[in-house]
């Protein structure tokens, strides 16, 4: 299979403006006779189906929470980028793009990058314009703040919530839609399968979570903007309900799965305190833009941290990367978070935490300053520790956040499969091996708002209206196909529980292909998981039916999906040999402990094609071309 990502000709200052001339138009009275399904009603998913609405077409939304206002896009917390350079401070959209190609280790699609960081100026005015309450100077202009891995500060907020007011935006303008009939909203419903037709996606089919129907719903184009897969990992900073099967029912219908190993692990996260824990806090990156980051220079120093004096204090961040400091991007800040626990500096019960100490900004800002720019973090860090982080500092540890990998998109948007298009965290397209902190927002907003809207116009233009009934033979057989799946699942009688096969396949995951990865470890993985996957198929216990309200079950589909994903994401670590942005091998290092890339080989995007269970996936490579940017090694120092 030869991938094609489709990129326009031309200079990368212009590959977007002329794209957007060149692609064929759906007139407005043709707009309406079109159907097109979106899953997922997060930053990009609500924003793609009330833009898509707004343009004319038909909309059916689909969610699995109770409100597209529950999606994760609310934990996002510190801010969005945008190459606007009211600081006067040198930014511009070159900068954002190389930044973040830089940041990504270069292994992103550069085309798609240089978009992103184009797109992203007009993301703040339709941000302002839906009335999010973004931070403001005294003057009234917006205000911004630095985050990980730039030198200007690009990155604006609404305190600690952006992510929840960004959403409430889009979520008003998918709302309007609804209340115009233009979309049609279906919360409580779980994507389990995907439809081709004539190789082509025109359907899903999904289950109501309340009831446990299962029905077909056809389209002409299909929209999945259902998130990141990062809860394979089970302890991680997503949402419960955040998963990968939607994703990986296309997958196994033919979609590729590009880079799934590139899972990033962020810096500042709350420790983890005990095996019963469901999930893991995210402390916002926000917060190292006036907080520092210390351990004890002794590893025998267990005095309370305010009786510990700066002279005594390794403030290893400042000290390694003296230009970025504590604002290096995540991938760095967390292996060296790593590195000084590993020595024995680690802080707190369990050695695995390093402070985050807000004593200086306080001096220099006062305590008011603090509580405007971060209050929320403050009170969510107090609930949850019962420590009072103005008093004393806080303590944090890396943990998995965010999924790099995704569904191979091209330019445009569309997967593999001719009609299903990708967008948000659930596409690999725009971040590489690393993301930069509070770009997951410009992404998903930028695809949604400007991109998409675009692209998929293209694609129905040359295809005209060709939607199946939900009588087609193909839906009854996906539709057959997932009940079988679903009763199987009920028909085990086993002994453990789908929390417990999940919890055990983060934990090898986690020891394996986390922040350090080595080719006996993955090798090791793999042949865990495998072994995991045939247990749960034969010892797994779901009590219920699947014709009422069953979380056991919506647990044990998901939970099944993440242990063929797991294996994926082993094999795709395995088979790139070089360490490169939160993907790092031990065995491809500097000698500072850095990443050792190796761009003769590795410079592609690994898109695996499903082979079956427990048989070999196929690699595919798109190749890496870079016409203005240049590889180089990383360097934050």
């Amino acid at each position: 299979m030869k991938l094609n990502a489709n990129i326009p000709s031309g200079p990368l200052v212009e590959k977007w403006t002329r794209h957007k001339h060149e692609v064929r138009l759906v007139s407005p009275a043709n707009k309406r006779k079109y159907d097109i399904i979106v899953v997922g009603t997060g930053l990009a998913g609500a924003s793609a189906a009330a833009s898509l609405a707004e343009l004319g077409y038909n909309v059916k939304s689909f969610c699995v929470q109770d409100s597209p206002r529950r999606a994760h896009s609310v934990a996002a917390q510190g801010g969005i980028n945008a190459a606007k350079n009211y600081r006067n401070d040198g930014d511009n959209v070159y900068r954002l793009f190389y930044d973040t190609l830089k940041g990504g280790d270069f292994r992103a699609r550069e085309a798609n990058v240089y978009r992103l960081a184009e797109v992203s100026v007009n993301v703040i005015d339709q941000a302002v314009a839906q009335g999010v309450p973004f931070a403001r100077e005294y003057s009234g202009y917006l205000a911004t703040r630095s985050f990980g891995g730039a030198q200007v500060s690009r990155t604006f907020y609404a305190r600690g919530q952006t992510g929840q007011q960004l959403l409430l935006g889009a979520y008003q303008a998918l709302s309007h839609q609804i209340s115009l009939g233009t979309v049609k909203m279906f919360p409580r419903q779980e994507m389990l399968e995907l439809i081709i037709v004539n190789g082509h996606a025109k359907g899903i089919v999904v289950r109501d979570l309340i009831s446990g129907k299962i029905s077909s719903v056809m389209a002409d184009a299909v929209v999945l903007a259902s998130g990141g897969y990062t809860n394979v990992f089970c302890l991680c900073t997503s949402g419960g309900a955040s998963n990968v099967t939607a994703a990986w029912r296309a997958h196994r219908k033919g979609a590729l799965f590009a880079n799934p190993c590139f899972t990033q692990i962020h810096p500042t996260c709350i420790p983890v305190s005990g095996d019963y824990q469901s999930k893991l806090t995210l402390m916002s990156e926000s917060l190292r833009n006036d907080g520092r980051v210390w351990v004890p220079k002794n590893a025998k120093d267990k005095r309370p941290p305010q009786d510990i004096p700066d002279g005594e204090r390794d403030y290893y961040l400042e000290r390694i990367y003296p230009t970025y400091g504590n604002l290096v991007p995540r991938d760095i800040a967390s292996r060296a978070a790593k590195r000084v626990c590993d020595e024995g500096r680690g802080v707190g019960v369990t050695g695995l935490g390093v402070y985050l100490d807000f004593r200086d900004a306080i001096a220099r800002f006062g305590e008011k300053v603090v509580k405007e720019r971060y209050g929320n973090l403050f009170e969510m860090y107090r609930e949850i520790t019962a420590e009072d982080a103005y008093k004393t500092p806080m303590r944090i540890y890396p943990a998995i956040h965010y999924a790099m990998g995704g569904l191979w998109v091209d330019y445009n948007l569309m997967s593999n499969l001719p009609g299903l298009f990708v967008v948000g965290e659930a596409n690999f397209a725009d971040h590489g091996a690393n993301r930069l902190g509070a770009s997951a927002l410009m992404q998903g907003l930028s695809d949604g708002y400007f991109i998409l809207p675009y692209t998929i116009g293209d694609y129905l233009a040359r295809n005209g209206v060709k939607r199946p009934s939900a009588d087609a033979a193909e839906a009854k057989q996906a539709e057959q196909e997932t009940a079988q799946r679903l009763n199987k699942l009920l028909s085990i009688h086993g002994k453990r529980t789908p929390v417990e096969f999940h919890k055990q396949l983060g934990k090898i995951l986690w020891e394996n292909c986390g922040m350090a990865r080595q080719e006996a470890g993955l090798k090791t993985a793999i042949q865990q998981i495998a072994a995991l996957r045939d247990e749960f198929w034969q010892n797994v216990i779901v009590p219920g039916s699947h014709q009422d309200l069953n979380m056991a079950l919506e647990r044990a589909g998901r939970v099944a999906d993440f242990l063929e994903l797991g294996e994926l994401i082993c094999l795709d670590a395995l088979t790139r040999a070089e360490s490169c942005g939160c993907h790092f091998r031990t065995e491809f290092q500097t000698p500072e402990g850095e990443c050792l890339r190796n761009d003769a080989d590795y410079a592609y995007v690994a898109a695996w094609e499903f082979g079956g269970v427990g048989k070999p996936s196929q690699l595919h490579k798109e190749p890496l071309v870079y016409e203005e940017a240049h590889m180089a090694q990383r360097s934050y120092k």
